[in-house]
């Protein structure tokens, strides 16, 4: 453009007065013509005075008709195969076939231009498989009437899926490394607002894809329309799908390697991951580089978070930090996006689940086998923990399997089906289990039976006593004493009734009107106010 702005000077010159210029007046004339040329042609001049420098010299390829069609071969089926030969071998071979043919050799450059040539996605499928090539396939820009919609609304699409987190998790009681937690979540498509999260040391189960759709009605009390999870196993379980044809959910299985119908978990992993967990002492990055881990940075030595703090940190992270924070596909926070979005879309209250006793069955999982044996006096098993019910009694019953499903969020109590429904089974200590919140001995029971699968030489027994002593133990109580807290806080509010007032009115007490209390007492004094005198029958 700047050389046909100089040629339009001078030709604008030489039609006013032709002037001459330093300009030879043969080229003067040439610029003048294709300028007269231009605007009868395009309707403007200036067109015929751009360069056309990319036209010049000879642009047809040399080579022969029958190197080019052997060059194109040879790139075709020699290089690009699953042997992932270097462009060196390959020009070789077919240096090597033209000597034999007697015709001439393309050069190396040559053949290399003729490599980069070639489409990308291609290229990569035929040397490297349908997953690595995965990354240069087209994806989509923007939606069209035909492009598939990943959701109009919150709640009609959600995704779940698992990761290991990149940090060590040490046991509250005895301070030892227990291993990489999971973390299982399920997402919102439209919104991308977290709707639930599960923490659990197990590998991925359909036990942490029912207890994240627990989790889920108990925060939201409604569940997605659809569900989007990968080919795992996992999301093939009969109770899974059960679960969800009950409640009118509908399952649909993302492609295998391809990672970008599961975006939506993949960067909230990613997220959690550098904006929190890499931050945390004990995270996992420096083992990508095995070579460089010693013993004094390898993450199980410097580990020093337990599974309930991490618990509590994470969920806020999700719930508080990411969920307040403006996301870049969404160009506002997914807490304003869901409000909104749910604004004009309605709650539909008729997809709402409610909280209760059957939602709870419906998601209770079951072990391994998915019986029990019934031992006379003694009842069932189910995670190194005796049960007992009266109808046990019945000698029909005893020395038989029985179906059993119990609950992750609270020990003390099972459920075997006995005569054609089912039965509720109370720990043999269940008086010790039942004043601790469900998370409280979820999270206990967590990292017990982890101390018994690091240990399975020394067939460690986790009897229920070992559970309540490991609960009374005044460790546990430390580690569990701001939890203890928080549940006396929140049953005293919930239990607050009328208050007189000081002018002799009687008036509801509001959440704003009530103060945070420093509780300030020590470990042995609440272990000395909650404990009480058990009579059993001799």
């Amino acid at each position: 453009m700047a050389i046909a702005n100089q040629r339009l000077n001078v030709v604008k010159s030489y039609l006013a007065d032709k002037t001459p210029s330093s300009v030879p007046a043969r080229t003067v004339r040439l610029w003048v013509a294709q300028y007269r040329v231009a605007r009868e042609l395009y309707g403007n001049g200036y067109v015929g005075l751009l360069p056309k420098t990319q036209k010049r010299g000879n642009r047809t390829s040399r080579l022969p008709e029958e190197v080019r069609s052997l060059l194109t071969k040879s790139v075709e089926n020699d290089y690009e195969s699953l042997k992932q030969k270097t462009k060196t071998a390959s020009w070789a071979a077919l240096k090597r076939k033209c000597d034999e043919a007697g015709i001439a050799t393309p050069s190396y450059v040559t053949f290399c231009t003729a490599v980069r040539a070639r489409p990308a996605f291609e290229q990569k499928l035929k040397r490297q498989g349908h997953r690595a090539a995965y990354m240069h396939a087209p994806f989509y820009f923007e939606l069209e009437r035909k492009t598939p919609r990943h959701g109009d609304r919150p709640f009609e699409i959600g995704h779940i899926d698992h990761t290991q987190l990149d940090i060590e998790v040490v046991c509250s009681h005895t301070g030892r490394p227990l291993g990489r937690p999971w973390m299982t979540v399920l997402i919102d498509a439209f919104s991308r607002r977290c709707f639930a999260l599960y923490l659990t040391f197990d590998a991925p189960s359909y036990r942490s894809c029912m207890m994240i759709l627990r989790d889920c009605v108990r925060r939201f009390s409604r569940l997605p329309q659809i569900i989007v999870v990968d080919g795992g196993p996992e999301f093939q379980s009969t109770y899974f799908e059960t679960l969800l044809a009950r409640y009118e959910c509908t399952k649909k299985t993302r492609p295998a390697a391809k990672a970008r119908f599961g975006s939506v978990c993949e960067r909230l992993f990613g997220t959690t991951n550098t904006q929190f967990i890499h931050n945390l002492r004990g995270n996992t990055q420096i083992t990508r580089n095995v070579r460089q881990v010693t013993k004094s940075n390898n993450p199980a030595g410097q580990a020093a978070w337990t599974l309930a703090c991490l618990y509590d940190y994470l969920s806020c992270f999700l719930f508080e930090i990411y969920d307040s924070i403006e996301h870049p596909a969404l160009g506002q926070a997914p807490r304003d996006a869901y409000s909104a979005r749910l604004k004009d879309t309605g709650i539909r209250v008729n997809r709402q689940i409610s909280y209760d006793q059957d939602y709870l069955m419906a998601t209770l999982p079951t072990t391994q086998r998915g019986t029990a044996k019934v031992l006379p006096g003694r009842g069932i098993m189910i995670n190194y923990i005796y049960y007992w019910s009266e109808a046990f009694r019945d000698p029909a019953i005893e020395n038989h399997d029985v179906d059993v499903r119990y609950d992750p969020f609270d020990i003390g109590t099972t459920y075997a089906f006995v005569k054609k429904h089912w039965t509720e089974c109370h720990s043999e200590h269940y008086v010790v289990l039942q004043g601790r919140s469900q998370r409280e001995i979820m999270l206990a029971s967590k990292e017990l039976r982890r101390q018994h699968q690091l240990h399975p030489r020394e067939r460690i027994s986790l009897t229920a006593r070992k559970l309540a002593d490991f609960l009374e133990s005044a460790e546990a109580e430390e580690g569990c004493l701001l939890q203890k807290l928080r549940d006396r806080e929140s049953r005293s509010v919930r239990q607050l009734g009328p208050v007189l007032v000081p002018n002799g009115q009687c008036s509801e007490v509001t959440s704003q009107e009530l103060q945070p209390v420093d509780i300030t007492l020590p470990i042995s004094a609440l272990a000395y106010a909650e404990a009480t005198e058990i009579y059993g029958e001799f």
